[in-house]
């Protein structure tokens, strides 16, 4: 099955010491306020996800949301998470940490783009 969001060994690692940290996290993936086109991450319950988001899937147990608008750009591509070194300008949790979640991204081949997990991409509501 092909999923919609991964992220780098990494991202995993700094993912597991923000939730030892924080407890249960979200992420939603920025569409152009304060950090640009960052993934931003929240402990849960601190971000409100609304009907014009759409849940793309889970990394190691945390939801990731997009904007409806952003998924329509982005729909054809898998997003993956990184991280690199430097502090971003928003209010993501890893900021004290020195560096800043990434997102890269790939294009899904045809055949990827049919195997898709079902449910998948779809809006919140």
């Amino acid at each position: 099955m092909v999923e919609r969001v991964g992220a780098t060994e990494e991202a995993l690692r700094l993912i597991e010491r923000l939730k030892a940290a924080h407890g249960p996290l979200l992420f939603h993936q920025s569409g152009g306020c304060c950090d640009g086109s960052s993934p931003m991450c929240f402990p849960q319950g601190e971000f409100r996800t609304g009907p014009s988001d759409v849940l793309l899937g889970e990394i190691d147990g945390c939801p990731v949301y997009i904007g409806a608008a952003q998924f329509e750009l982005w729909s054809h591509t898998q997003l993956i998470l990184d991280v690199v070194a430097g502090r971003g300008a928003g209010f993501s949790i890893e900021a004290p940490e020195g560096v800043r979640f990434l997102t890269r991204s790939r294009v899904f081949s045809e055949s990827e783009r049919s195997a898709l997990a079902p449910g998948e991409g779809s809006q919140v509501s």
